[in-house]
């Protein structure tokens, strides 16, 4: 058979046809091909030159970012920033940085990006088929939804309190609870990586600590307590930075002390 005045032996010519039949088989048909007649209908270069070896097409959209077979990105990033950065600010308030004593710019943070955005991280995390990840994203995105709910005037939480003082205590109780399900977390973390034990491990300080200021009513523990949580954000954002750090996008990794090594 003659192509633009080359010759091919029929060998080639069935081994192609060969393969955009397989290709039908396991795509369903490309380009509107029929997989039961082994027919290719797709335009272009030979089959191999756009298929990748997986059989899955290859996407030149972007050419500037490295081809990929289709696949779930990693959603930690997504939710452990969303996590820091509402951590961060509240726990800046909690510190009476720059004189700040009124939380209100903690609302938009904690109902927005720590809360609908780590919902999201949850979800994405569930598709992904890790229970940890969906558990834990999915729980304090409820948890900062909860925590803006108590600086919305409409919703009234606070002023349902007859005292300072026992609105002070049912807010140290609220963040108890909170630190028993972060220990929950911090024990499903141990064989995970040092960064991510860290994490739940301070915030889990930063709980206790502040659910006793909160009880004795204290501000130089709460204060105590939003430092902790300013470190809590500063490794939670490290682990998103090394999250996001792969050999197919960055010049360099970072470690996080894996601990899964040898894991049967």
């Amino acid at each position: 058979m003659s192509v633009n005045g080359s010759t091919l032996n029929d060998k080639p010519a069935a081994g192609l046809a060969a393969g955009a039949n397989n290709a039908n088989l396991v795509n369903g048909g490309v380009n509107g091909g029929s997989a039961a007649h082994g027919e290719y209908y797709g335009t272009g270069g030979g089959l191999s030159r756009f298929v990748t070896p997986g059989g899955n097409p290859v996407d030149s959209s972007q050419p500037a970012f490295p081809v990929f077979h289709r696949k779930f990105a990693n959603p930690a990033p997504l939710g452990l920033l969303a996590f820091g950065t509402t951590t961060f600010v509240l726990s800046m308030y909690n510190c009476h940085a720059r004189g700040v004593t009124t939380p209100n710019v903690i609302l938009g943070l904690a109902m927005g990006y720590g809360g609908l955005t780590q919902l999201i991280a949850g979800i994405e995390e569930w598709a992904c088929g890790n229970t940890f990840g969906a558990t834990a994203f999915a729980s304090y995105g409820g948890f900062w939804l909860s925590f803006g709910v108590l600086y919305i005037p409409q919703f009234e939480v606070a002023a349902a309190y007859a005292t300072e003082a026992e609105f002070m205590n049912a807010v140290g109780i609220y963040l108890a609870a909170w630190g028993i399900v972060t220990f929950i977390f911090l024990i499903a973390a141990l064989r995970s990586s040092i960064a991510l034990v860290s994490l739940f491990f301070f915030l889990d300080v930063t709980f206790w600590i502040l659910t006793a200021g909160f009880f004795a009513e204290s501000t130089n523990t709460i204060k105590a307590g939003g430092a902790f949580g300013i470190l809590t954000a500063a490794i939670a954002g490290y682990t998103a930075l090394a999250g996001m750090l792969t050999r197919d996008t960055s010049h360099f990794l970072i470690p996080v002390g894996d601990l899964s090594r040898g894991r049967q």
